[in-house]
């Protein structure tokens, strides 16, 4: 078990042909991303990009502590609706910068989390999941009864000025760019973490917690580490919300619906993957709004049934998820075609 342990915390990445490949198809996908709203000028369709990429941003923040170090929160939408409600007051209220006022929701929910983490993480497991949507629900009543934040009504940011100053547009395209450059910041800090000696340990941790002990590893150090980064970029994608919608309550941002579909994208995609909630953010966005579309408010818990089922599936017969099961796939060709060669 320490061997293993050890192996995975010297473990370097990939290179090569194969990182060189990647690196293309990377530059290519993003130059499509970012040329996507040249192509598609339907606002329906624009606002359903756009709603995959904060979905997919949110998904990749809570992958940091619940695919890397695997301690699984059911309670993230606290620090989403603190990212929110912060950018809301600072802005509406106060009259602050709406980009100072997003930079601010995140430090205010990393600080959180250390008073959360340093009480939930004395748990493990089921237990720790429960204690986390157990803070999300006193977080939301504090809100709910909150009358400087609006209480069970909420808030309005008032539609003035438009402009890239105030982060208040007439049209969708600024807002799918802001979503695109806020979901490639957190890609980005999950591509350093994974690469960097935190993903060895995060993954030590989830994966032989007592040999990573054993092996000098502070625990609780690092899972706090990652629940802090994770609260960060959650909080900023709750401010974006915020700022698209121009109007929060409660019920909107500190739903615990939200915190299980974080959960939800990186379970499907491939938990502890860089691009897995991506993939799984993509699936579930389009089936949320295609049974929306379909069939409107009688079909109201449509998506959840089949989000169920998608998980059934995934655990039973994909537990890596779509990205993990891709992955096995080119392997085993790989292995397959390598045989071929050495038999010839």
């Amino acid at each position: 078990m320490l061997k293993n342990t050890s192996s995975l915390l010297m473990t370097a990445p990939p290179s090569g042909a194969g990182a060189n490949k990647m690196r293309v198809a990377l530059a290519a996908l993003l130059a499509l991303a970012v040329a996507l709203p040249l192509f598609v000028t339907s606002p329906t369709h624009l606002n359903l990009l756009i709603l995959i990429l904060m979905a997919a941003q949110i998904g990749v923040s809570w992958n940091i502590v619940g695919g890397y170090a695997g301690q699984v929160s059911l309670g993230h939408v606290a620090f989403y609706g603190i990212g929110a409600y912060t950018s809301a007051i600072m802005f509406s209220i106060w009259g602050i910068n709406p980009w100072i006022a997003m930079l601010a929701g995140g430090v205010i929910a990393a600080a959180m989390s250390l008073v959360i983490g340093w009480s939930c993480f004395r748990l493990k497991g089921h237990y720790f999941a429960m204690a986390t949507i157990a803070v999300a629900e006193i977080i939301q009543i504090i809100f709910t009864n909150w009358d400087f934040a609006g209480a069970a009504v909420g808030l309005t940011i008032p539609m003035g000025e438009e402009g890239w100053s105030k982060m208040i547009f007439g049209a969708k395209e600024p807002y799918y760019y802001i979503a695109l450059g806020l979901l490639l910041a957190t890609l980005l800090a999950n591509a350093f973490i994974e690469r960097s000696y935190l993903g060895y340990y995060f993954r030590a941790i989830k994966d032989e917690p007592d040999a990573a002990r054993s092996l000098g590893v502070s625990l609780s150090r690092y899972k706090q580490i990652a629940f802090m980064v994770s609260s960060f970029f959650t909080a900023m994608g709750g401010s974006l919300y915020a700022q698209k919608e121009l109007y929060i309550d409660p019920a909107s941002v500190l739903g615990t619906g939200i915190s299980i579909k974080m959960a939800l994208v990186s379970i499907l995609g491939g938990v502890g993957t860089l691009f897995g909630p991506v993939v799984g953010a993509g699936m579930l966005t389009f089936i949320e709004e295609g049974t929306r579309t379909l069939f409107g408010g009688t079909g109201r818990g449509t998506d959840l049934i089949i989000y169920a089922g998608l998980i059934i599936v995934i655990s039973v017969y994909y537990p890596n998820g779509i990205v993990g099961y891709v992955r096995s796939v080119f392997a085993r060709r790989k292995a397959a075609k390598a045989n071929k060669e050495e038999g010839k």
